[in-house]
């Protein structure tokens, strides 16, 4: 496995790392816990040394997995997760970025995760009733508490990163990042991690699995699976979505990969610190992401995809329509709010 300088302070993790989610929230089917440590360890045995959870998903019990399955790993690793919600009785009643509650966010994922020190630690979603610089003073106390390493920030807006960053030095920007969704490219992210030295973590490379070209308009779902509520996971969008799914098999013919391993090579193209966290319960597919490290796009590949990929317009938003409303209503009532909505976090 290879690996990348996620920013300017030397935090080195694999080329590819694991978004863990999936192995316990919002996919419908819960894996078994035992299976859930068993592909953790098995990605750290194939190299894999990053690794991204939050308290939301489970609640609280994929922490606990990741704990586990990583304790006896532990100098080894790269372990990330997430603050920013209120939980109550094992439901997410909105946000709460309040400096008080972080520190207890931070005190109850040090137990779960059975670790003394959080090597990422992740505002997951922009709060508008607590100022930025707030957010960031509060996870500087953790850093120099010797609690928290790192401070960084899912789905923000670039002024939002700015301000952050003046107060404690922004590590990574985990946004929603792939060929169906680029919005990284336009809205100022990519540009301020250029310029301020910020990593950039991209969740749901694959499109929340559509990317791999295992899915059609007769996928069915199962129960409980975020992706039913999404409006790219209509039949009609998918099957019109279908196009650029034909790019990547077509250019992954070519290189003798698979749609996906162009998906994510298509990624680790776009900047050195870009580091994707695919999501699996799989091991074989596991073994395919990895494995992308491997796969070269040259400059003509990347031109042929690109010129390609931009005569496809993607069917259907990327939240689905109650997440985009709150999140339009968020930006219009209140200056301090940016970013994505808190309806199933990543």
């Amino acid at each position: 496995m290879k690996t990348r300088e996620l920013d300017r302070s030397g935090l080195v993790v694999s080329a590819i790392g694991l978004g863990c989610m999936g192995l316990s929230f919002a996919r419908g089917t819960k894996v078994p816990k035992q299976e859930g440590i068993d592909l953790i360890r098995g990605a750290f045995e194939r190299g894999v040394t990053f690794f991204d959870t939050a308290e939301v998903y489970g609640p609280f019990t994929n922490e606990e997995i990741v704990g586990e399955a990583l304790r006896p790993l532990r100098d080894d690793v790269v372990i990330a997760t997430k603050f920013g919600f209120r939980i109550v009785d094992g439901q997410i009643q909105g946000l709460d970025s309040r400096p008080e509650h972080i520190r207890e966010v931070c005190e109850a994922s040090l137990k779960r995760l059975q670790i003394d020190l959080i090597d990422l630690f992740y505002q997951h979603r922009v709060d508008p009733n607590v100022p930025i610089e707030d957010v960031a003073g509060a996870v500087k106390d953790l850093i120099v508490e010797g609690k928290v390493k790192h401070f960084g920030l899912s789905e923000p807006g670039v002024e939002t990163v700015r301000r952050a960053h003046a107060v404690q030095p922004v590590t990574a920007i985990q946004n929603e990042y792939s060929l169906w969704t680029r919005e990284a490219e336009t809205d100022g992210i990519l540009d301020a991690c250029d310029e301020l030295g910020i990593g950039f973590v991209a969740y749901s490379p694959l499109g929340s699995g559509f990317l791999t070209g295992t899915m059609s308009k007769d996928t069915n779902f199962p129960e409980g699976d975020a992706r039913s509520m999404h409006p790219r996971f209509t039949p009609q969008a998918m099957e019109k979505n279908q196009a650029l799914v034909d790019l990547l098999k077509r250019v992954a013919g070519e290189k003798h990969a698979t749609p996906a391993q162009i998906a994510l090579a298509w990624l680790l193209a776009r900047r050195p610190y870009i580091v994707p966290i695919p999501g699996t319960t799989k091991l074989h597919r596991l073994d395919e992401n990895i494995a992308t490290v491997d796969v070269k796009l040259t400059g003509e590949d990347l031109r042929e995809i690109d010129q390609a990929a931009v005569h496809i317009e993607i069917e259907g938003e990327r939240v689905p329509p109650q997440s985009a409303a709150r999140v339009a209503q968020r930006l219009s009532s209140n200056h301090l709010s940016e970013g994505a909505d808190f309806a199933a976090p990543r």
